[in-house]
């Protein structure tokens, strides 16, 4: 594959990337990285680790650097190919920072504050209200709009801020000229929003350390002993049902995991009672994951590949986003001989 954005490749190209604040869970897996597998042959992608994303909640410094080396190797192992994509870490190409701080100037305070997750995350973090939580969408707008983005994998949750990058690059586009593409969402219609063990109302969160989430790299005892202790209601039919939110949930894990349609799984776990439909969930859940943490191990311990890999592709990311920003550059009127 070649790497460059001006390349006489003509696919769509896209953008995504998950921040290495946790540990990533099953619905960080189901909902996009596994989505991404049949994205890489179809489109041109960028498969980023968002690192900048990350610190607007406090981290531990040891800790975000051994995370950002671990979602670059969980892409890796679940299937993400580094001869199709271009996957890197976000800090490793300045570009991304730069045009932030230009968008920034282009963005409406009036915008921001409506963003639904600034006032989720404040809320959870009334400690520490930062700048950055309140102007982290226009770093998604760089992140996004710095290659020509023309679709950005996403649920429901994150639509707004697309919409958001969307209003800066039509904004910005008026004022000068057509600089940045207008990028679209790009909703899978077949992947079920996976969410908490603990209380199914609630999306799977890498940061429940509760046992409502399941990581990616918990071990197969972990696993099936969360998936056993999951939430579910009082009866003891295993079926979709209006108030029956854990089984739903317990259902989309297995359907997502098993490759089953739902009707086969109601019907192979009819009559059961719960207890034996959560252990096969468990096994189902483990027995999938086995091949990605092995694989996952193999990576982590080729220091050399990894850190080259990142090496690389941060140098084919910085060259084409360097076009964008030095286009930016000019038209907002920087001097740069």
């Amino acid at each position: 594959m070649d790497k460059n954005i001006n390349s006489t490749e003509k696919k769509k190209v896209i953008f995504s990337g998950i921040q290495p604040s946790g540990n990533l869970t099953i619905g960080n897996y189901i909902g996009a990285v596994r989505n991404w597998i049949d994205l890489q042959n179809e489109y041109y992608c960028y498969f980023c680790v968002v690192d900048l994303h990350a610190i607007t909640v406090r981290q531990v410094p040891a800790d975000l650097r051994k995370r950002t080396k671990e979602v670059l190797a969980i892409y890796l192992a679940a299937g993400i190919d580094p001869e199709k994509n271009v996957m890197f870490v976000q800090s490793h190409v300045p570009a991304h920072a730069e045009l932030a701080w230009v968008l920034n100037c282009y963005t409406m305070f009036g915008e921001l504050s409506r963003m639904t997750q600034f006032k989720d995350k404040s809320r959870l973090h009334s400690d520490n209200i930062n700048a950055g939580l309140f102007t982290y969408p226009v770093l998604m707008a760089a992140d996004i709009l710095l290659y020509q983005t023309d679709l950005v994998p996403t649920g429901q949750d994150q639509k707004q801020h697309i919409e958001l990058a969307r209003d800066i690059a039509n904004r910005f586009n008026a004022v000068y000229s057509p600089t940045f593409v207008e990028p679209q969402p790009y909703i899978p219609k077949t992947t079920a929003k996976i969410m908490s063990l603990s209380d199914p109302t609630k999306k799977m969160s890498k940061s429940d350390f509760g046992g409502g989430s399941v990581g990616i790299l918990d071990s197969r005892d972990d696993i099936i002993r969360k998936i056993k202790r999951a939430v579910t209601d009082s009866g003891s039919e295993v079926c979709y049902g209006e108030g029956k939110d854990g089984i739903n949930n317990l259902l989309n894990i297995y359907t997502a995991f098993s490759g089953k349609t739902p009707e086969e799984a109601e019907k192979e776990f009819a009559g059961v009672g719960y207890g034996v439909f959560k252990e096969a969930v468990g096994e189902t859940v483990a027995d999938s994951l086995k091949e990605i943490q092995e694989k996952f191990k193999m990576y982590m311990d080729d220091k050399d590949f990894l850190d080259g890999l990142m090496e690389k592709n941060a140098e084919i990311a910085y060259s084409n986003a360097r076009k964008t920003l030095s286009k930016v550059y000019r038209k907002v009127g920087f001097y740069h001989p």
